[in-house]
């Protein structure tokens, strides 16, 4: 095949000229002369993973690093979050449902997620955890994962729920599960490749950007033709189910732009999904979503800021 020309060639020969035959990409389409052997145990690679901003976090042992407690109010039910699209769910759910609550912002990047307090709500470390002291029995009851948080209240306050119609019920849950098994970490994982990967590790982000983007795309059109005719995703009514899957989607619109300045949304052409578009257009139409969007905010120091009319 022919070559670049005056694009240049060097060692690798239609490679561009700062890579090597062995540097090219899959992108390139020509062959690559290694084969990728994994070493004898995962602790080998993650010590090559330098630059990896995620580094502080990705440990493979789980409880405590710092004894720190968790902040408490006298409100009964206490969130500890951030505005990622997980603790937003939780945040447009409690605010839907009107329930007096207080909000803690959980800054994960500084690893705060591994303080003891927080532990002790969420072994896992993950945020949104919360806290109901109005547990079963009146009494108090830790909370985590974030559709576990929002079937939780829902059916506490029996709202949004489909409690009183089984069919219904059971397409929301089977619409919920299909968020955290496949939306949410597919999702996740297009935009590690995309934006927070080591900078240097071309061939791997090429690979992963490829490979979740094209899954990611396929959930999409799954739920945009799920969608087609329909207002909302289950019987014609708001629900979990919506407030679940929205905040992932919305992030494909919003977020994950790469400092080069291409973003999610124009790579993946997200606004080809018409009826995707359109549901989560109605529904940041709704002030509950607009006031959990906020919750736990990066950007605001207030974990409410409408209530200091930042917004």
């Amino acid at each position: 095949m022919p070559g670049n020309g005056a694009e240049g060639n060097g060692a690798g020969g239609d490679a561009p000229l700062h890579q090597t035959k062995k540097q090219r990409t899959i992108a390139d389409g020509g062959p690559i002369d290694h084969e990728w052997t994994p070493p004898e145990k995962v602790e080998e690679l993650f010590a090559k993973a330098g630059g990896n901003r995620f580094a502080s976090i990705n440990q493979p042992t789980s409880g405590a690093r710092a004894e720190v407690p968790l902040p408490d109010t006298d409100k009964r039910v206490q969130l500890y979050s951030l505005s990622t699209p997980n603790g937003i769910k939780v945040g447009i759910l409690l605010e839907e449902l009107g329930v007096d609550y207080d909000a803690h912002k959980i800054n994960i990047m500084n690893c705060e997620q591994f303080n003891s307090g927080f532990v002790n709500v969420n072994p896992n470390s993950k945020i949104p955890a919360a806290i109901d002291k109005d547990g079963p029995g009146g009494e108090p009851i830790h909370l985590f994962e974030s559709a576990a948080i929002m079937t939780y209240f829902a059916d506490k306050m029996d709202r949004f729920n489909f409690s009183a119609n089984a069919r219904a019920r059971q397409e929301m849950m089977q619409w919920i599960f299909f968020q955290i098994a496949n939306q949410g970490p597919t999702t996740g994982n297009f935009g590690h490749f995309f934006v927070y990967a080591p900078e240097d590790k071309c061939e791997t982000r090429e690979y992963g950007v490829a490979r979740y983007g094209m899954e990611v795309q396929r959930i999409c059109d799954v739920m945009d033709k799920h969608l087609e005719g329909r207002t909302y995703f289950v019987n014609e009514e708001y629900s979990l189910a919506d407030m679940a899957l929205f905040p992932w989607f919305d992030q494909l619109r919003k977020g994950y732009v790469h400092k080069s300045g291409i973003a999610a949304a124009t790579f993946l052409s997200v606004d080809k999904y018409k009826n995707l578009n359109r549901w989560a257009d109605e529904l940041l139409g709704r002030e509950a979503v607009q006031r959990g969007i906020t919750v736990c905010s990066w950007e605001h120091e207030n974990t409410k800021p409408w209530l200091k009319s930042e917004l």
